[in-house]
């Protein structure tokens, strides 16, 4: 593989697409955009009288129980639409409520209180689908988000199909993904080697930065379950207890309504702090220079993108399960580890921990996000005593390729009637 490569293009516009910015859960968020997108259309948006929201279960799910930041506390998907409409900056993409001040939190407010909000499930097939549909006296607005946060594929003015809508900051409304569905952990770490580090230094360095400081933010104040908190008060605090809590500690801040940005890995901000925070803190604790930190979060993060590919964005397995089997492939590279290392941890790590399901985002994802970076180091810990799992026990099969393949048969078939019920039981159906 060389910079000219067709492959080498393709892993640097994947990372492009994958870490971005994103303030708040980003289903939510992802709601906010589409409504404060629709409100751009209307000619006199202060005379909306009525906004329905058409949302497809995964959504439903991942919005109920999340403060939207910015709105004084609010939870819900109501929440989230009347924030973006109200005071949404849609040319912000996934930091659409970014720049709210107090007086624009009042307005949310009152905007709640006038105007008739109606939620649907969406009649779709689509994991990934909201839709938002604003009516004034004289006007109507309509956006469609499909497949993943940023992806406008209908933005419509009175029933008609408009070219007015201004591209997100990093990643053009309406383009497709390049395709991940060639990827494999050889490739991978062959590309984390040889990576010309100024192609993705910005990329990194900015997950770093963002992804520690709201890290750090939930250490030093109560936020949500308190749970990295909470595990940095044991007696026996190691490297990798460290590598854990700082993790959970971004998603007990980020979960309550924290209005720091997060670097999104897979479409997740949990994802993007569970595949960073480990690296950053076990190549910190270990004095890893600059260079091995970068091409180590390459590794985890890829690694990650990797997993879900097969999953999809959004399913009943927790992707912090496949983000914390990242960082521990990137901790596995930071000592020295190659393919077989980084391999057999994948394996161990999924033999382990591959049942643990999504039940919406809430502050108890930062307790998962800890168990998940435990699992994954623990498969690392595993194969470094020689131990391993084999093919035929359970899900496991030969040849690591093939065991993500059966993690994302699992998670996206399998599990699809779990995802049902989880819903219904999260409405109280």
């Amino acid at each position: 593989m060389n910079k000219t490569d067709e492959c080498y293009k393709r892993y640097l516009a994947i990372l492009r697409e994958e870490l971005l910015l994103a303030m708040g859960c980003t289903e939510p968020i992802a709601v906010a955009y589409a409504a404060a997108t629709a409100r751009s259309l209307l000619k006199k948006p202060e005379q909306i009288e009525s906004c329905e929201l058409l949302i497809s279960g995964n959504i439903i799910k991942n919005a109920k129980s999340v403060v939207v930041p910015n709105t004084g506390g609010m939870k819900g998907l109501e929440a989230a639409a009347a924030a973006g409409i109200a005071a949404g900056d849609e040319k912000a993409g996934l930091q659409v409520l970014s720049r709210i001040d107090e007086q624009q939190m009042e307005k949310i407010s009152a905007f709640l209180e006038k105007c008739r909000f109606q939620v649907t499930a969406a009649s779709t097939s689509k994991i990934f689908y909201i839709e938002i549909r604003l009516q004034t006296p004289h006007e109507s607005a309509r956006t469609v988000i499909e497949d993943f946060h940023t992806n406008l594929t209908v933005t419509e003015y009175n029933g008609r199909q408009s070219g007015c809508v201004a591209p997100v900051c990093e990643q053009q409304s309406g383009e497709p993904e390049t395709d991940r569905s060639q990827m494999t952990v050889e490739e991978i770490l062959e590309f984390a080697n040889m990576a010309e580090l100024d192609d993705v230094r910005e990329l990194l360095e900015r997950q770093i930065r963002c992804n520690t400081a709201i890290s750090e933010e939930g250490l030093k104040h109560p936020w949500g379950a308190q749970v990295g908190r909470t595990m940095l008060q044991s007696q026996n605090v190691d490297v990798y207890t460290l590598a854990a809590a700082t993790a959970a500690a971004g998603s007990d801040a980020r979960m309550s309504g924290c209005e720091l940005p997060v670097a999104i890995v897979s479409g997740s901000g949990n994802q993007g702090l569970t595949a960073s925070m480990p690296v950053v803190v076990y190549a910190r604790e270990t004095g890893a220079g600059e260079e091995k930190l970068l091409r180590a979060l390459l590794v985890s993060n890829l690694i990650t993108i990797h997993q879900k590919t097969g999953i999809g964005r959004l399913s009943a397995f927790c992707g912090a399960t496949s983000a914390g089997v990242g960082a521990a492939c990137g901790i596995a590279y930071l000592d020295g580890g190659g393919y077989e290392e980084i391999s057999h941890t994948i394996v161990n790590a999924l033999a382990i921990l591959s049942g643990m399901v999504c039940d919406g985002a809430k502050p108890s994802c930062a307790a998962k996000i800890a168990a998940a970076v435990n699992n994954g180091i623990f498969g690392y810990q595993l194969f470094r005593q020689g131990i391993q799992f084999y093919a035929g026990e359970g899900i496991v099969t030969k040849g690591v390729e093939n065991t993500i393949a059966n993690i994302g048969r699992l998670a996206k078939r399998g599990m699809r009637e779990t995802d049902c019920e989880i819903l219904d039981m999260m409405v109280g159906r």
